[in-house]
């Protein structure tokens, strides 16, 4: 059953990724952006896991909520890069990258705090564990969230690669509006359902991948 000790674990993981994850999340979109050659992420700011520098209020807001959400963006300048398109689409994936690697790394310590938790009756562990599975799967939530297509999510970015500039540009100004619509589905249920079942189907197979190691001990 859930009690107040889950709760504290899972609003404990949420505050965990939003003060951690999310900063390491718009940090990679910034590094790749300076490595690949567009210096404004780090003149703005950006190249820097500080979370204040990241942390978008309702964004924020939605990861308590729901489990999806974002941060600030990180603004690059596409002309700066040598292939801009090719480069903008590393730069967006980076974000949901970072996120299914820090789920991987938060689902080993998962399992292994588990297993020999449960083998121990060690009470601590197990809730410890719990925290590490929580925020493996808001990880997960994020990187799949973060795809969809829509501004300001990084899913947009990847769709400079595809897009005209003047219809990606067309879309970027109803942004503000997309944002409120995108909040309305998700509170609906609409949007976070079918969200959950992808996320569900990522977090059993990095479970999979991340429990081999155990399986032989």
């Amino acid at each position: 059953d859930f009690d107040i000790a889950d709760l504290i674990i899972y609003i404990s993981s949420i505050a965990f990724v939003v003060f951690c994850a999310t900063p390491l999340h718009e940090f990679a979109h910034a590094l790749i952006a300076v490595k690949l050659g567009d210096d404004t992420p780090r003149l703005r700011g950006r190249l820097t896991i500080n979370p204040m520098a990241h942390i978008d209020k309702r964004g924020a807001l939605m990861i308590f909520l729901f489990g999806f959400g974002y941060a600030k963006p990180v603004e690059v300048r596409m002309r700066k890069f040598k292939k801009p398109k090719r480069d903008m689409a590393l730069v967006a994936l980076a974000g949901p990258v970072s996120n299914i690697l820090q789920s991987l790394v938060l689902l080993f310590i998962y399992n292994a705090l588990y297993h020999f938790g449960s083998a121990n009756d060690n009470i601590m562990m197990v809730y410890m564990g719990m925290f590490f599975f929580y925020a493996a799967v808001i990880n997960v939530n994020l990187a799949v969230f973060n795809l969809l297509p829509i501004p300001p999510l990084d899913g947009s970015r990847l769709a400079t690669a595809l897009l005209p500039a003047k219809y990606y540009y067309k879309i970027m100004q109803y942004e503000r509006y997309i944002v409120l619509v995108v909040f309305v589905l998700i509170l609906s249920g609409v949007l976070s359902g079918p969200l959950s079942f992808v996320s569900g189907l990522f977090i059993g197979l990095f479970s999979n991948i991340s429990n081999l190691v155990f399986s032989f001990i």
